[in-house]
């Protein structure tokens, strides 16, 4: 199938089209890292909005690696199970969202799981709106997540739905130096976030590789990138 975007810079601009009515003073873009880094810069420019980065502290299973399929669907895959990266409360500086609208974005939903804990992660901190952004999610994704966000924004969802890099030209792993590097360009506002570039660099290297898997059935490899989505 063809793809629908041709790297995260651009699935960023096509969501943050999507995302005009939120502009506010009030609102704050969450990116979840790694890959909804560049995603989320993108969005916060074009709202004039702070970037800061939530995790989604959690254990992870082998079994939470395909989505249940839906009836005539077929499975969501993502690569496997792998520890996650840290909680926004395990961060240096996590930044208070009392009363806040924040935008959790990420570079797609697959299974919902890491977008699950992001949502849940940010109204522990005080959020009073959460909105759910990505640029591609399979056609069930608001119900798969019901209850768990105020309102949910996808630029596409197509079908049949596989796994979030299929429909990427480019989708190439992110590295901290990305990271930092889109935290750092967003300025002042998300120095917050760019304290967590070296703390998450010290926790999550030994157990994130790089890579994506995009053939049903295939074999974890040393190179496999440990993002369940």
């Amino acid at each position: 199938m063809a793809a629908i975007f041709e790297d995260r810079s651009d699935a960023g601009a096509r969501l943050a089209s999507a995302l005009a009515d939120y502009r506010g003073s009030d609102t704050v873009v969450l990116a979840i890292p790694r890959g909804g880094v560049p995603v989320a810069r993108r969005v916060a420019d074009a709202l004039g909005a702070p970037l800061d980065i939530i995790g989604t502290r959690g254990p992870r299973r082998s079994s939470e690696s395909t989505a249940t399929p839906t009836p005539g669907e077929g499975p969501h895959r993502d690569p496997a199970a792998g520890p996650d990266l840290p909680g926004a409360r395990d961060l240096p500086g996590a930044r208070d969202l009392t009363g806040a609208r924040v935008i959790i974005v990420d570079d797609g939903v697959a299974t919902g799981a890491t977008a699950r804990r992001a949502c849940r992660t940010a109204r522990r901190l005080g959020a009073l709106e959460v909105v759910l952004a990505v640029p591609v999610a399979p056609p069930e994704w608001t119900r798969m997540l019901a209850g768990e966000a105020d309102a949910f924004v996808a630029v596409a969802t197509p079908h049949p739905f596989w796994s979030v890099g299929q429909w990427y030209t480019r989708f190439d792993p992110v590295t901290d130096a990305e990271v930092a590097a889109c935290l750092v360009a967003a300025g002042p506002e998300s120095g917050r976030a760019s304290a967590a570039v070296a703390n998450l660099r010290v926790q999550c290297e030994s157990a994130y590789g790089h890579g994506e898997q995009h053939t049903p059935g295939a074999q974890m490899t040393a190179n496999s990138h440990l993002e369940l989505r």
